[in-house]
């Protein structure tokens, strides 16, 4: 991502407060924690625009491997910032789909963290990439408007 990534592109946040076990012998906020504050973004964006089953995650057999995360950190978090972390699916492809994501010091507004990932489709028998279904498609359209599809 760059610097002119805006806050107002992103319709999905959640936000959380670093906590005392988050922080370091530097006392900032350990950088593997911001993978983690990304894995929670993109479950609570997955609810919000209704790609949950039913029955909870990994209830309906599906599968969906996170291939990439990169990671880009500009500045640091300390114990007890509320940060706000911003995600969306920024396109979809045949199998795979990617995600783009910040996280923002909620005083101040600073964006301290950016990143992007990608998500494959995989079949669960064969665990080979599978074309992702069309009700997946129209359910992200539907809740992020933005989003470019990029399949064959």
């Amino acid at each position: 991502m760059n610097d002119s990534i805006s806050i107002q592109n992103f319709i999905h946040k959640y936000t959380t407060t670093v906590r005392f076990h988050e922080v370091d012998m530097l006392g900032v906020c350990n950088n593997a924690v911001y993978i983690n504050f990304f894995e929670t973004g993109r479950l609570e964006y997955i609810k919000a625009a209704g790609l949950m089953p039913e029955k909870g995650i990994l209830s309906d057999g599906k599968l969906f491997f996170m291939v990439r995360n990169d990671t880009n950190y500009r500045s640091h978090a300390y114990y007890d910032d509320v940060l706000e972390v911003y995600s969306k699916i920024s396109y979809i492809k045949n199998s795979s789909f990617g995600y783009d994501q910040l996280i923002v010091k909620q005083k101040g507004g600073e964006i301290i963290v950016d990143g992007k990932g990608v998500v494959v489709y995989v079949d669960p028998k064969t665990r080979k990439a599978s074309p992702l279904p069309d009700s997946f498609i129209e359910k992200v359209k539907a809740f992020e408007p933005s989003v470019k599809i990029l399949r064959e």
